[in-house]
């Protein structure tokens, strides 16, 4: 990494507090001369009221942080938080983001949208490892934008900082389990604090379909912004 700071590109990341895997993730990913800051949103419970009081309460004091360091991206790493606004909700969201800091915003969402499209494929299964209010907040989204959901099972965590104890070892099991005999064409793994980066080549493996998760588009798509690539391939992890 380049000495002189004026040419990093500056990453700022809106997490969940419980969460202890897109940092990690991103830190992986990294390329030189970008750096990665992160502002927290008091989270303990994956419930879709928690979810909404998290961006009502303690979103703007993590964009007033993060507009301090004159980021020249943000993301909103949030999968499930932001579908429980919904498509409507969570734009005004990201532009709100963007008008008070001034740097581009990506949301895991539009970021996970996105990177399905780029595959071309509609018949898609989601794991995630949430409960069934959470799902269905996840589902919507993704049928509104034309998709297909072939199936859709969570682990029923409520806990987040529980999530991100799952290994990716655990998270194959649970594909597994679940996929068997099913026929679709892409592999969506929900959640922004689910280990799903580290279990992808795994699941690309055994399944034989593109995996996209959470973290994976979304780093690619704040790594767009800024013209910089990701250090991809992850090595998985047992």
């Amino acid at each position: 990494m380049s000495d002189d700071r004026t040419k990093w590109r500056r990453v700022g990341l809106i997490v969940p507090s419980s969460n202890t895997t897109v940092e990690p993730d991103f830190m992986r990913a990294l390329p030189a001369g970008v750096t990665v800051h992160t502002a927290r949103m008091f989270l303990a419970e994956t419930t879709a009221e928690a979810e909404r009081r998290m961006i009502h309460d303690y979103v703007p004091r993590a964009v007033t942080d993060l507009a301090t360091l004159q980021p020249h991206v943000i993301a909103f790493a949030c999968t499930s938080g932001g579908a429980v606004l919904g498509a409507d909700g969570e734009a005004a969201l990201v532009g709100n983001i963007a008008r008070e800091t001034g740097a581009p915003v990506v949301s895991t969402n539009d970021a996970v949208g996105r990177a399905i499209e780029r595959q071309g494929r509609k018949r898609i299964a989601v794991l995630t490892p949430y409960v069934d209010e959470l799902n269905h907040a996840i589902q919507a989204g993704l049928e509104r934008r034309g998709l297909t959901v072939v199936h859709l099972a969570g682990l029923g965590i409520t806990e987040n900082f529980v999530i991100g104890n799952v290994t990716p070892g655990e998270i194959v099991a649970f594909a597994e389990r679940e996929l068997a005999g099913l026929a679709y064409d892409l592999l969506f793994v929900s959640c922004t604090n689910f280990r799903a980066l580290e279990a992808r080549p795994l699941l690309m493996q055994r399944f034989g379909v593109p995996v996209v998760t959470s973290n994976q588009a979304t780093i690619d798509a704040a790594f767009d912004f800024i013209g910089v690539s990701p250090n991809w391939p992850v090595a998985a992890a047992a």
